[in-house]
């Protein structure tokens, strides 16, 4: 069994026509998504969503953390390779949507079965510089402010000094992991299309900055601006599934009730 997928999850998509690969943001983990099959079901996406679990973190907690973009996706392409021999959708946020479009590039430059479709969300394309969250030499509290100020960590766990503690590391390598050299992505368009979902208020990266994926979709490209800052997908959880739900249909084929 992949380590990047728990086995129930693995179990419970078994008779899905369509599974949704979801990447998680810098710090994040699988559980960012743990609501979201509920969701999707009530809005008759007619896909099983599949977490990514990354290293060092959560159920993962004792494995080093991946700081070289290039290392991670080649693990990745191995250990999945079996689970995407099905009809599925890649979705990232932030570092996910790097993420998602790497390991799509990468498995098209192998020959293998790439998804139906790839959906990014608040993140920059490869040919531009990546989003500097904070300084890499930022102190635990300049780090902590500027995740904050994002939405990327919820007021309610600011006076939590466990929860920092444990977050922090993993942020500043997940930091490290995006400003490695994407070059190599911008070398021929991803033969897939592609959606784009931007923040109207987000202050690291712009809605021109997300609609900048155009150069590298080389089967077309949709984008939709939501509501809220960089983390909409928190904020503005249910208008965001909505309209991830009408994207999902398109692919699964799930007739839209009446």
């Amino acid at each position: 069994m992949t380590r990047y997928l728990s086995r129930s999850s693995i179990d419970e998509s078994a008779g899905a026509d369509v599974r949704l690969f979801c990447f998680p943001y810098a710090g994040g983990g699988a559980s960012a998504y743990g609501r979201w099959q509920r969701i999707l079901d009530a809005h008759g996406a007619g896909v099983r969503v599949l977490p990514i679990q990354l290293p060092g973190r959560e159920g993962r907690i004792d494995e080093p953390r991946f700081t070289d973009l290039s290392a991670l996706i080649d693990d990745m392409d191995a250990e999945l390779d079996d689970e995407l021999d099905r009809p599925h959708i890649f979705y990232g946020h932030s570092m996910g949507a790097l993420i998602a479009y790497s390991l799509a590039w990468r498995r098209q430059q192998r020959g293998a079965p790439l998804p139906l479709a790839v959906a990014l969300s608040a993140y920059r394309a490869p040919h531009l510089p990546a989003p500097l969250i904070a300084r890499p030499e930022a102190s635990d509290e300049e780090l902590i402010e500027s995740l904050a100020s994002l939405g990327g960590i919820p007021q309610v766990l600011l006076n939590h000094p466990d929860f920092l503690s444990a977050l922090l590391p993993v942020a500043r390598d997940d930091l490290l992991l995006c400003t490695g050299n994407a070059a190599s992505l911008t070398s021929e368009p991803l033969r897939v299309p592609l959606h784009l979902f931007a923040g109207r208020r987000d202050r690291l990266v712009s809605v021109p900055e997300v609609v900048s994926w155009r150069r590298h979709a080389g089967r077309g490209c949709e984008v939709r601006t939501m509501p809220g800052g960089h983390f909409f997908v928190r904020a503005h959880e249910d208008t965001f599934l909505r309209e991830l739900a009408t994207l999902a249909r398109q692919y699964a084929r799930v007739p839209v009730a009446a």
